[in-house]
């Protein structure tokens, strides 16, 4: 676990993949890690969590990148996510259950909180980087509030990050982030233009300054 955050701290950047189709994940993923992305995060629909796993078992296979579950918001998607391969749980908001699920089994917790008592309460449940969303509204400037009396607690930005914004997140204090729409270009996946991705990936890395 250790290993995983040191890498995350350095690479900074997670993928998000919403919405992708299972049969054009591997090749979404491969087109990122072209461009410099070594970390991406496959979102649960809570709709039908077990399409999720079954991607995240097929995608944990792959070499270069780190693969995590995202959206996850029962201790029982966390079993689900762990079992198929995930390395690391991410969520959308404090959850205490599935804080303390994912540290029992040794993945690393990045659950989601938007106010400063939330912050809190997500690190002392044992979370080991607290997402901040979403960041596109909060602003850099909140989050440089934050990690004033927070800076005990890594943080995290995403919703809203792109390559305009994510070196002013990182400059606030953010040990990381996570960019979903803005990197992952549904449109392009659907069209095959994995190209498209490459270069945002690269442009995004460029950016971030990794």
């Amino acid at each position: 676990m250790e290993a995983l955050l040191t890498s995350l701290y350095e690479r900074k950047l997670i993928a998000i993949l919403r919405g992708v189709p299972n049969d054009r994940a591997a090749d979404t993923v491969r087109a990122l890690c072209a461009g410099g992305i070594r970390f991406a995060e496959i979102t649960f629909d809570q709709r039908n969590p077990p399409c999720a796993a079954m991607a995240i078992h097929r995608l944990s296979k792959l070499d270069g990148v780190c693969i995590g579950a995202g959206t996850v918001m029962t201790p029982a998607q966390v079993d689900m996510a762990a079992d198929a391969g995930a390395k690391y749980i991410i969520s959308p908001n404090v959850d205490a259950d599935v804080i303390r699920r994912t540290r029992e089994r040794g993945l690393v917790s990045i659950p989601g909180a938007f106010t400063p008592s939330e912050v809190a309460d997500a690190y002392r449940y044992g979370a080991d980087i607290v997402k901040l969303f979403p960041a596109g509204s909060l602003g850099a400037g909140y989050i440089r509030a934050l990690a004033g009396p927070y800076a005990h607690i890594p943080l995290a930005a995403v919703g809203g990050v792109d390559a305009e914004n994510v070196r002013a997140f990182l400059d606030a204090g953010c040990v990381c982030a996570g960019v979903g729409g803005n990197l992952v270009d549904r449109k392009a996946i659907l069209e095959g233009r994995y190209d498209v991705l490459t270069e945002k990936a690269r442009a995004l890395c460029r950016a971030a300054g990794v």
